[in-house]
């Protein structure tokens, strides 16, 4: 069975959760915590494998629980506030339900992550060929709407001084962090970095022109044209194994 922890400062929240996860006999709760500091202990002790998540309890709030935690726990939030759901999709949330919610959508959270824990232990072999750095996704805030762009989805991000521009099928976003970090996060064998303002998806790169002496351009399937320094050219060059 699966340990699962709940965290809720609220008698009544802690009581719906323990009965919706009565449905679902592969799931044992180990634990039942009121605050944040209390879960820490919990979590130390019990080991879970999932955490169902208040995010305002006094002393310390699901934010702060996540921060002081080395190796948290696969978390899907439950609160009455709608104004944290950006936040908790950048904490690698599985899912963000907002109370009231019913049955039905807690049991959606749940199947949602038994999926991805299934795929996780099937793909197990191949996890030391993957860089941990690499997110599996970027959340991002445009007007009233959060968008979750799977990073298989980008073809490529252009700098926009203290922003990115992130290109991809549903269009062009705005995402307030540098390039040098996205860099960081990305550059291998899927991006490459290929001039100091851009960084492209190996995957959706269509050809390679000559430019001038002094370097060249990239064609994207989405028909951008990028220029390439020399040392992006030497990468793309590395990265297509040319």
């Amino acid at each position: 069975m699966i340990p699962v922890l709940i965290v809720d400062d609220e008698m009544h929240g802690r009581d719906i959760l323990v009965e919706y996860l009565s449905g679902h006999p592969q799931l044992r709760i180990v634990g039942v915590c009121a605050d944040g500091f209390e879960a820490m202990k919990a979590i130390r002790d019990l080991q879970p494998e999932l955490l169902f998540l208040d995010v305002q309890m006094p002393r310390i709030n699901g934010f702060e629980l996540l921060e002081l935690l080395e190796s948290p726990p696969a978390v899907i939030f439950t609160t009455a506030y709608d104004s944290f759901a950006l936040r908790a999709f950048e904490a690698n949330a599985i899912d963000y339900l907002l109370k009231p919610f019913s049955k039905e959508r807690f049991d959606q959270a749940v199947d949602k992550w038994l999926s991805q824990r299934s795929f996780r232990q099937q793909s197990v072999d191949m996890k030391s060929f993957e860089d941990d750095r690499v997110p599996e996704r970027v959340v991002l805030k445009s007007g009233h709407h959060i968008h979750v762009i799977p990073i298989s989805d980008i073809q490529c991000i252009e700098a926009a001084d203290d922003y990115v521009k992130i290109h991809c099928a549903a269009g062009v976003f705005l995402k307030k962090r540098t390039m040098a970090r996205f860099a960081e996060q990305l550059e291998g064998p899927r991006f490459v970095r290929v001039h100091r303002s851009w960084l492209i998806a190996v995957s959706a790169l269509q050809r390679i022109n000559v430019r001038d002496r002094d370097g060249y351009e990239a064609t994207l399937i989405n028909g951008l044209t990028i220029p390439v320094s020399r040392q992006g050219y030497a990468k793309l060059k590395d990265a297509l194994d040319l």
